[in-house]
């Protein structure tokens, strides 16, 4: 009976255990389906929140493109109306005023750039006016205030002065130097290289001379809006200062009618919308005749050059009479003592100067032999730095030489 008992006892502690390992794994298999389901779930939200993210950033693409179809589509209208406006101004413009030389111009394509050098303008500021002073000085002189020389060279250099600026409208002083000289620059208002596109390249060298050096295609202004502006034309570039705006594409139009180049098409239209805003802006003063006609007529060339030859001589004659007599007030008040003193010197200063050449200090194997030299190669002024440079040739050490 015992036994029994114990058999009965074991078959039961057998089975309360199998129930309780059965109830076991049954709750470890819950809780891991439990756990499967809550990943599962977490990545479903995750991939919920990245459908969204995707869904919002395609709206707020889309929105975008239809901001720049709009607002693209809003410039074109208002450049239309600008063509439209610019074409309207042309056609009623009043004579005498800068759209009404404007409408006059040739109106072509770009030329190709083939063969264009600075050199096809001639040596750089050459002094086309001979009053003894480069073109350079002569355009410093003229747009600087309270200005100041360096002595000895007949108030040619110029060494301080402030400029207005045209282009920023701010004031600018100039000192000459190696490092601040290029913050005032001389801008041919109608570039050369654009010029040369735009029919300099039927004009002679004589011509294109002239162009480079004519005051009124010269502006002093900013160093760093001129180095922006480089060759540009009104379609590529205009002046930062918008009160400027008008007169700087007046003279551009000055300058072109003047020597009979061309604009091209997004030109023309550049220059009509500027102008559009001010119609009764007249080309600047000295604009709108050809200095040296360039048309098939060999004989009109002919009276013409005759004519400017004429002109300079006379202007030439007349400067030689007014040095003449200042000369001769100086000799006047000037001891004879004085005089042989100044021909020892120089005598002197000719017998100590060395004969062995000088190199270029800019690390070049470019040499020039003197300042003629320099400017016949259309080099002057040179810097410090450029092929050729020496202190030869700027013997105040400025940095800049050759500038007379």
């Amino acid at each position: 009976m015992r036994a029994i008992k114990r058999v009965l006892a074991v078959m039961v502690a057998a089975a309360t255990l199998m129930s309780v390992s059965a109830c076991g794994q049954s709750q470890a298999d819950a809780a891991s389906a439990q756990q499967e389901s809550a990943a599962a779930a977490k990545k479903q939200q995750e991939k919920d929140k990245a459908a969204k993210e995707a869904a919002v950033e395609e709206e707020a693409a889309e929105a975008a493109k239809e901001k720049a179809a709009e607002e693209k589509k809003a410039a074109e209208k208002k450049s239309q109306e600008q063509s439209k406006a610019a074409e309207k101004a042309i056609k009623d413009a009043q004579k005498g005023t800068a759209l009404a030389a404007l409408a006059k111009l040739a109106v072509k394509g770009r030329a190709p750039k083939t063969g264009y050098s600075r050199d096809q303008f001639g040596p750089a500021w050459s002094d086309v006016d001979h009053n003894g002073c480069d073109t350079r000085n002569d355009i410093l002189k003229r747009d600087l205030k309270s200005v100041t020389y360096k002595a000895g060279t007949h108030n040619c250099t110029i060494l301080t002065g402030t400029l207005n600026d045209p282009y920023t409208a701010t004031a600018i002083h100039f000192q000459r130097g190696q490092k601040t000289s290029t913050k005032v620059q001389i801008d041919h208002v109608v570039a050369l290289s654009d010029a040369w596109q735009k029919g300099a390249q039927n004009l002679s060298g004589d011509q294109r001379k002239q162009l480079a050096n004519d005051p009124y295609n010269l502006l002093a202004v900013d160093g760093s809006s001129n180095m922006s502006k480089s060759d540009g034309d009104a379609a590529t570039w205009l002046p930062r200062n918008k009160g400027f705006r008008c007169q700087y594409v007046a003279r551009q139009i000055g300058v072109k009618t003047k020597y009979s180049l061309w604009v091209t098409s997004a030109e023309k239209s550049a220059m009509s919308r500027v102008l559009s805003s001010c119609p009764s802006q007249k080309v600047p003063s000295g604009g709108g005749a050809s200095v040296i006609p360039t048309g098939n007529s060999q004989q009109t060339r002919t009276k013409a050059q005759t004519k400017s030859k004429s002109t300079t001589r006379t202007r030439t004659q007349t400067k030689t009479r007014a040095r003449t007599k200042t000369q001769q007030k100086t000799t006047r008040r000037t001891p004879v003592r004085t005089k042989a003193k100044t021909q020892t010197k120089t005598r002197t200063k000719a017998k100590t100067q060395p004969k062995k050449k000088t190199y270029s200090t800019s690390g070049s194997s470019t040499y020039y032999k003197n300042c003629t030299a320099v400017r016949a190669a259309g080099k002057a002024p040179i810097y410090k730095g450029q092929p050729g440079y020496s202190y030869k040739l700027d013997r105040d050490r400025d940095g800049v030489g050759c500038e007379n």
